[in-house]
């Protein structure tokens, strides 16, 4: 039982009392999740295994006496270290930037003076003050009204404003929101008519859209597809790595009689094979993902939820704020037996007799107005009726006759300064009107078939009428006055311009659309055929719905593309419907209702100008512009990321394969050992922003959105990806290992031959970059692409290297011998020999595609 607290109804709570139930039952907000601090930022990064082998070696190297090499490796470290956190620190920020919406204030009654407070100070029991244009900032009871209506789409779905009368004094339990005459208002609805004086009943997570909100919680987050099958290949690899590491480490320590060096070539090897980029490069291609997205105008809240993107396979649409405009605009004007359509129309185009109708439906409206209808007459009426007679800013309202429970229309009286009479002007439901004209059937039923028409093209339809009265004292009904039917004005809420060629696009794409709104049928039909989603005449209303069992919906979805009335349980239900059918669903929407079925779909978008908080806190998406065409962006993007991480999986196995073979091979054939840790070091700060940086930022390919949707099983290391990585890894490692035992064999030294062999690996897994950019193109042809992070990584990798190869102490660290320049000129000739090797294996497999 939802009882008023007590509560003095003149000087409402005191200071003190609020100060207490403040802190007593906390701010009126809802919990959302907190972001990371930089201390677990920090501690994250530390608990990184290549971290942890890092130090590991530093330490090997001290008890060897090599303090340079001890010292130049815990560096490395914190430059790894480094990367990472500030990597992390922005993908932090990006999410922060939801947070940007300040708590809408409130006026509330406090030791009987008014004040004006933050939304989220509000408490049980404070007595707030609403006017026209104000949002609620709790769930409350109505002590005093002055016809008051409130706009509960957030709640509902339902465009249209319902009217609200003060409490009878009897304790009742709140309804659902909804429905005309009812004395409770709900927290984040809006007031668009009238005033009042109302006490709080419910804050926080107690309000109906506080519950909704908690209700979220019961819906179980999984890891995606994508998270899995890496931390799955990840945990696979690392313990191979470990077991062959503790191998490696055994067979050096037993056939050399070293197990201290023994132990370092077996850290090395865990170093190589250890496959840390996976989940660094999946952070960040889904951090710089959502980067690129929100310069399209979305944010990402679950940045997981990415990858998913370009495996959509239904959009679930919701209607109002998503495909329309969440605003009432004039579509049609009914006079004299005759249609005139308004949408779109010049000021000079009404023809004069529509004139009166529009003129005195402006008339019966409020000169500033906060309902959407009367919103969009007043507007309709200064732009059609321009520069004509029938605007009448110098009148004068003498009285008015508000909407009641026994007559849905309203009347307001106006004098002019010429005149004596009075000027009455009436609106309301066609049914109203006609009984205030008191017309005969005949006249009645032409206008009841003309609203159905306009009823059948998703209109909402206003009756229109006026009066002229001679006497001084104005009636107490408005059925006193002579009215006189004039037309029919009729409203739509228009779509969003770009919708239809965003549908097309969508379509193109083989991402079906569906629409699920809460609307009337022939509503939802006449804008599936404005936008272009296909048979909008096969529609399920909820009804229907209620009706189905869960197997028969999962059969009817497949032909299905609208749902009409729909409540906000049974769209949870058509999400879960099609997830079960094996679909991959987005879900789009502003209201709380729509909070369930966003959370419960595998990507859900919601609006970010005109969505609650709670749908935005459920969703993965969040529109900052509303705008629908920027789903279909997010699309494309979402494909482009997972195409790139092909790519750069590729060449992470490409690139660790060598580096493998040549930890392990030169140990168990007794030759000297290529790599060491500083080698692996050197080479993974050319892998890890290569893999990550350079990669992710390639564009995407031009066929990218008339593919269709890649199946949701598909994995990330599918067969072809595999073939192309171990093949090329298998050229590069046959092609070095070659070089170091040729060189061995000419006579040179091992630092020599070690130097000679580590150039031309660096080389050619710079090659490995350019040539893996695409599938389709050359690497020639790819360089017509704009990359920065390209350029930045090859001309760093060819500066470290020129270092290491010419200056004397760097040589020594990375125990390399003095080489030649025509030595230099070998390794180059050599890796370009390799890269131009890659090409030619991708032109053959594009070919073979191509015949197949």
């Amino acid at each position: 039982m939802d009882k008023p607290p007590e509560v003095d109804p003149l000087a409402g709570l005191t200071h003190d009392e609020a100060s207490r139930r403040l802190a007593e039952n906390g701010y009126n907000e809802l919990p959302s999740a907190k972001p990371r601090n930089v201390l677990a930022i920090a501690i994250s990064v530390a608990r990184e295994p290549m971290f942890m082998l890092l130090v590991a070696c530093g330490t090997i190297y001290l008890l060897l006496g090599s303090k340079q090499e001890a010292l130049m490796l815990l560096g490395f470290v914190f430059v790894v270290m480094g990367i990472t956190f500030v990597q992390e620190r922005k993908t932090e920020r990006a999410l922060g930037a939801l947070r940007d919406l300040s708590s809408p204030r409130a006026l509330v009654i406090r030791g009987g003076k008014q004040e004006r407070i933050p939304g989220r100070e509000v408490v049980r029991g404070d007595l707030i003050i609403l006017s026209e244009g104000d949002r609620v900032p709790a769930d409350a009871i109505l002590l005093e009204s002055a016809h008051m209506s409130v706009d509960e789409s957030v709640l509902t779905g339902e465009s249209v404003p319902v009217r609200k009368r003060v409490n009878d004094g009897h304790p009742r339990e709140i309804g659902a929101p909804g429905g005309n005459d009812l004395p409770f208002i709900f927290s984040s609805t809006l007031v668009v008519q009238g005033k009042g004086v109302a006490v709080v009943i419910r804050t926080g997570t107690d309000t109906s859209i506080g519950q909704i909100g908690k209700a979220l919680a019961t819906i179980e987050q999984k890891p995606t597809r994508l998270q899995s099958e890496v931390a799955r290949v990840v945990k696979q690899v690392s313990g191979i790595g470990f077991a062959l590491a503790g191998i490696v480490a055994l067979w050096y320590g037993a056939t050399r009689g070293d197990w201290l060096n023994g132990f370092l070539a077996g850290l090395t090897l865990a170093m190589a094979l250890l496959p840390e980029e996976l989940p660094v490069v999946l952070t960040v291609f889904l951090g710089l993902g959502a980067w690129r997205i929100s310069k399209e105008k979305v944010l990402t809240r679950q940045i997981p939820a990415i990858e998913m993107l370009g495996a959509a396979t239904v959009l679930c649409v919701d209607k109002t704020g998503t495909l329309t405009q969440n605003r009432m605009a004039v579509a049609r004007i009914f006079s004299a037996g005759q249609v005139f359509d308004a949408a779109g129309k010049d000021p000079f185009a009404l023809p004069e007799k529509f004139h009166e109708t529009l003129e005195f439906a402006v008339l019966a409206s409020h000169r500033d107005p906060f309902d959407p209808m009367e919103i969009a007459i007043r507007y309709s009426g200064h732009e059609l009726l321009a520069d004509t007679e029938h605007l009448h800013g110098d009148w004068q309202l003498m009285s008015e006759y508000p909407l009641s429970h026994g007559l849905l229309a309203m009347s307001r009286v106006w004098q002019s300064p010429d005149q004596v009479n009075y000027i009455v002007a009436a609106k309301g439901s066609p049914e109203a009107i006609i009984d205030l004209c008191h017309l005969d059937a005949d006249s009645a039923q032409g206008i009841v078939i003309q609203v159905n028409d306009l009823a059948d093209q998703g209109l909402r339809v206003l009756g229109v009428a006026k009066a002229e009265f001679n006497e001084q004292r104005l009636p107490d009904l408005q059925h006193d006055f002579p009215f006189q039917f004039l037309g029919l004005i009729a409203l739509a809420d228009p779509i969003r311009l770009q919708v239809p060629a965003a549908i097309e696009e969508s379509r193109a794409a083989g991402l079906r659309v569906v629409m699920i709104t809460g609307d009337y049928p022939a509503t939802a039909m006449y804008i599936g055929r404005q936008i272009g989603i296909q048979s909008p005449e096969n529609a399920i209303s909820g009804s229907m719905l209620e009706s189905l069992s869960d197997a028969e919906l999962q059969e009817r979805i497949r032909s299905v593309n609208i749902f009409c009335r729909v409540v906000p349980e049974q769209k949870l239900r058509i999400v879960d419907a099609f997830k079960a059918s094996g679909e991959v669903v987005v879900m789009t929407g502003d209201g709380v209702n729509d909070a369930p079925a966003l959370k419960s779909a595998d990507i859900g978008i919601a609006m970010g100008k005109r969505g609650t908080d709670v749908a935005r806190e459920s969703a993965a998406l969040v529109l900052l512009n509303d705008d629908f065409s920027s789903i279909v962006s997010a699309v494309r993007l979402g494909r482009r990321i997972f195409d790139n991480l092909q790519k750069a999986s590729a060449f992470i196995i490409a690139v660790h394969l060598p580096i493998v073979g040549l930890s392990v091979i030169p140990v168990i054939m007794g030759l000297p050992v290529i790599l060491m840790p500083v080698h692996i070091l050197f080479l993974e700060l050319i892998i890890d922003p290569a893999c990550s940086i350079v990669f992710e930022a390639e564009r995407e390919e031009a066929d990218i959105m008339r593919r269709p949707p890649r199946s949701p099983d598909t994995p990330l290391f599918d067969r072809e990806l595999l073939v192309l990585g171990f093949g090329q890894g298998l050229v590069l490692l046959l092609i070095v290992q070659a070089i170091f035992s040729f060189a061995l064999y000419r006579g040179l030294g091992a630092d020599e031959a070690r130097a000679i062999t580590f150039v031309t690996l660096v080389l050619a897994s710079l090659g490995l970059i350019f040539t893996n950019r695409s599938r389709s193109r050359s690497a020639f042809a790819s360089l017509q692409s704009r990359n920065t992070a390209l350029w930045w990584v090859t001309g760093g990798a060819m500066g470290g290297l020129g270092l290491v190869i010419f200056v004397p102490a760097l040589s020594e660290l990375f125990s390399f011998g003095r080489l030649q320049l025509a030595e230099v000129a070998f390794c180059l000739f050599a890796g370009l020999a390799t890269f131009g090797l890659f090409e030619t294996m991708k032109l053959i497999r594009a070919h073979k595609q191509v015949s197949a």
